[in-house]
């Protein structure tokens, strides 16, 4: 499966430092009970603790080359929300930005053990808690960019459906195949009660032993597909075509796999 990201490297450590600084001045003085739309007892509060924690969990595995065991999760004494995902994403960014995006580094995905991989996945983390936290303060979401969109379509369907749901074991109850087109590409997710998988295809066309195969199809701008895959969406902010049961399979894994 190929991990590499859609978008140049030098792009995703930009989004990662701009997202990063948005959403920490979004949290800025905001009420911390809020609660995140289409994301169950999540809060503003706990987002934001996530993502500075989550900040510091990817500096400390890129240093050890392991997945560490401590790091600081909580704001520390008389630090704010902003200052403690400020800070976190600072060093984050630092670090990244002193390594080759190719050059091999420990991660927890297989097709991808570079620095790139931290990149991609920091800055795909951000951008989406920064729309979630957006629209927990009832203010304008933040357009995010097609083709950034387009990359954390690939990232969440080959990274967190395909690999993610496979490693845990998760299966389908009935065969199921999907085609998720957006951005001028195009994707297959297949289910089948023996496994799971997901992959993007070399152009937007469905060649003709896959066509035989879908049951179903996902189409909208990339921003929407984006969001709506990781569920922050609501069901019918998409265009569905086909059997509903596919679809509807695949949305429950789905949001087993980005939980």
């Amino acid at each position: 499966m190929n991990g590499k990201a859609l978008i140049d490297q030098a792009k995703l450590l930009d989004i990662l430092d701009i997202e990063a600084t948005v959403l920490a001045e979004t949290v800025d003085g905001a009420r911390e009970e809020l609660r995140i739309p289409h994301c169950p007892g999540l809060t503003v509060g706990e987002t934001a603790r996530h993502i500075g924690s989550v900040y510091r969990m990817a500096l400390q595995w890129m240093r050890t080359g392991d997945s560490p065991q401590t790091w600081q999760r909580e704001p520390g004494p008389f630090q704010s929300l902003r200052d403690y995902v400020v800070s976190g994403a600072r060093a984050l960014v630092d670090e990244l930005a002193r390594h080759d995006p190719a050059a091999p580094c420990s991660t927890w995905w297989a097709a991808d053990s570079t620095y790139g991989f931290w990149r991609r996945r920091m800055a795909h983390e951000t951008t989406i808690h920064r729309t979630d936290i957006q629209a927990a303060l009832d203010r304008p979401v933040t357009e995010i960019e097609d083709e950034v969109a387009t990359d954390g379509v690939d990232e969440v369907l080959t990274l967190w459906f395909s690999h993610r749901l496979t490693v845990q074991g998760v299966a389908g109850t009935r065969d199921g195949t999907v085609v998720i087109r957006t951005g001028g590409k195009a994707w297959i997710a297949r289910v089948t009660p023996g496994g799971i998988g997901a992959w993007r295809l070399p152009a937007a066309d469905i060649d003709r032993a896959d066509a035989g195969r879908i049951n179903a199809a996902i189409t909208g701008p990339p921003p929407t597909v984006y969001r709506w895959l990781w569920g922050r969406l609501p069901d019918d902010a998409v265009q569905k075509e086909g059997n509903p049961e596919a679809i509807n399979q695949m949305w429950a894994l789905m949001r087993v796999a980005t939980r």
